[in-house]
């Protein structure tokens, strides 16, 4: 990967919660100023331009990359053949000169650094046992008593998730 600037992922089976956390902790870092890139997986398959608007029309006729450019922003849509895209081709697509920090929800197969989040009710096995990556588990049971060699966040806590992001990643508040 050619990164520029620092990256960490959010990695955790689906169902978990990592986009409602995600939601909470994003205006808390961007409060500091800090610009932040986000590259999500998905599982399904989404149209995010619409049947018979001009930009849906020279997509269908054979634009293998279209951009979309309008006063407030500008969406690149890339049409491929690939079942499972790789992080590294996702994060290409990134303008890394307009950013501070890149957060990657998913991907947890990715060797990146990554949180792993995690809930006691949902039975799933914990990733970090398996993954040199995770650097944090992020979760419900922060006093179970359990012996992890990660340091705990509150999932319930997207301060604390906040706080840990901007010290792991090294970046100061800018604004």
């Amino acid at each position: 990967m050619n990164l520029q600037i620092p990256i960490i992922g959010f990695a955790a089976f689906s169902g978990t919660g990592k986009t409602t956390l995600l939601e909470k902790v994003l205006p808390l870092i961007t409060g500091r100023g800090i610009k932040i890139g986000l590259v999500k997986a998905s599982h399904h398959s989404i149209e995010p331009d619409k049947p018979g608007k001009d930009s849906y029309r020279l997509r269908k006729a054979g634009a293998t990359q279209l951009v979309l450019s309008t006063p407030e922003r500008a969406i690149c849509i890339t049409e491929r053949e690939i079942d499972d895209p790789l992080l590294e081709d996702q994060l290409s697509l990134l303008d890394q000169d307009r950013l501070d920090l890149i957060i990657v929800e998913g991907f947890r197969d990715s060797a990146i650094p990554k949180i792993e989040l995690h809930r006691s009710d949902f039975d799933r096995p914990f990733l970090y046992k398996n993954d040199t990556n995770i650097i944090a588990l992020c979760w419900d049971c922060c006093d179970s008593g359990e012996n992890i060699p990660l340091p705990q966040l509150d999932i319930n806590n997207p301060e604390q998730v906040a706080e840990f992001v901007v010290q792991t990643t090294g970046l100061q508040q800018t604004a």
